[in-house]
């Protein structure tokens, strides 16, 4: 039987981690893949997390299954980490959230519960998206479509465009929306933006699924929010996934939420039976080791605390790495415009170079990127991004 099947390429981002990994060169440079890198270029674990793992170690009793909605401490904590204590979502009973095993499985019982609200539906994603949103949907039987969202060419939001295209979807549409932190882009919409979204969405009727995988790796927790609370305040069914991995450092715990907000109570609670299926189907019982570690960090002051300090120095490191790179292009004499990146939000950016050239930096510099030149702000440190400009002014 497994005769009959044919190899498939390896994911491109995956895949670009395995060359850079045998890559030999000492002064190689990983900006492909995804995750936070301190500037020794590790990804260690936070203090607090360490401290909420060890009181988890001396304080667990049982490894019984957690049941399917997960931990309803954790459920609870991050409701209100992203809609906060008063929201009149809360305040209504209108807003259910389940446990999952990271972000993608969250996505992933977003997909499949729009597919039992109508089978084959559409969900449109902005232009670009992260790279695995298509794999998720398609695979969950929904019909993909696409809205404009990044100018390339001139390196800026699409607004006009995107707008224009999202007055144009059917009500019974799902529309995908990042929360904050755009991946790939790192182009965010404005408050005043989101309110004209918000607003497209409510006279239309599609349904807004929003993908909150970077909470306070923008602007801070609450203004990364700003988007996701205002829409919950204005539209009458929302799908909102979130992730720990990003914010908490538990990449490899697979901890996220889906939560859905519906009409009223009482088809909030439907709506939840119907996830609950779902996700009995996909995965039976989420894992509880990352919803512990959130929910021990979220109801200790003191460890909430350490966690808001330590987020704000990844946010902040970010930020500067996105500062200290144009400026050291411009110290390499480099004179198109790279201003754009110190303007961006998150994770990730397009550096706005050809493929070929992309290619050219990995075989000549070993500086790994993905081929659309998106590359992790994260991977860049004091160490090597002298080396990157001038590496990248050479190219140019």
């Amino acid at each position: 039987m497994f005769a009959s099947l044919k190899a498939l390429p390896a994911d491109p981002i995956l895949g670009l981690s395995i060359k850079y990994r045998a890559d030999t060169n000492p002064n190689k440079i990983d900006l492909g893949v995804g995750v936070y890198k301190n500037e020794a270029g590790d990804t260690t674990v936070l203090t607090s997390v360490k401290k909420a793992e060890k009181f988890r170690l001396e304080n667990e009793i049982t490894k019984t299954y957690i049941g399917g909605t997960g931990s309803s401490a954790f459920n609870e904590e991050m409701t209100k980490l992203i809609f906060g204590q008063h929201h009149k979502v809360l305040l209504e009973n209108r807003v259910q959230t389940v446990s999952t095993p990271g972000g993608t499985g969250a996505l992933r019982i977003a997909a499949d519960f729009i597919g039992r609200c109508k089978k084959g539906a559409k969900i449109w994603f902005s232009n670009p998206t992260w790279a695995n949103h298509n794999a998720v949907f398609t695979a969950a039987g929904l019909t993909i479509e696409e809205y404009p969202y990044y100018d390339y060419e001139n390196k800026t939001l699409d607004f006009d465009a995107m707008l224009n295209t999202l007055k144009t979807v059917s009500a019974d549409d799902f529309v995908l929306l990042h929360a904050c932190c755009h991946n790939p882009s790192g182009m965010d919409l404005s408050p005043e933006q989101w309110q004209q979204i918000a607003q497209v969405a409510k006279d239309v009727g599609f349904t807004p699924l929003i993908d909150m995988a970077y909470q306070g790796f923008g602007d801070g927790l609450e203004e990364d929010a700003y988007g996701v609370r205002l829409m919950a305040d204005t539209v009458n069914n929302m799908i909102l996934c979130s992730s720990c991995s990003k914010n908490f450092g538990l990449y490899r715990e697979r901890i996220g939420a889906c939560t859905v907000i519906g009409e009223s109570a009482a088809t909030t609670d439907v709506a939840l039976s119907v996830v609950l299926n779902v996700a009995r189907a996909l995965y039976s019982m989420p894992p509880a080791h990352g919803a512990a570690i959130v929910e021990t960090i979220l109801t200790s002051h003191e460890l909430r605390q350490e966690w808001y300090g330590e987020l704000a120095e990844m946010r902040n490191r970010i930020n500067s790495n996105r500062t200290v790179l144009v400026d050291k292009l411009i110290e390499k004499g480099v004179t198109r415009d790279f201003s754009f990146i110190a303007n961006q939000k998150g994770m990730f950016s397009f550096l706005g170079i050809t493929p070929e050239q992309v290619q050219q930096l990995q075989d000549e510099y070993s500086i790994y990127m993905v081929g659309s030149s998106r590359m992790s702000i994260a991977g860049i440190a004091p160490s090597n991004v002298d080396y990157l400009a001038k590496s990248i002014a050479t190219i140019l």
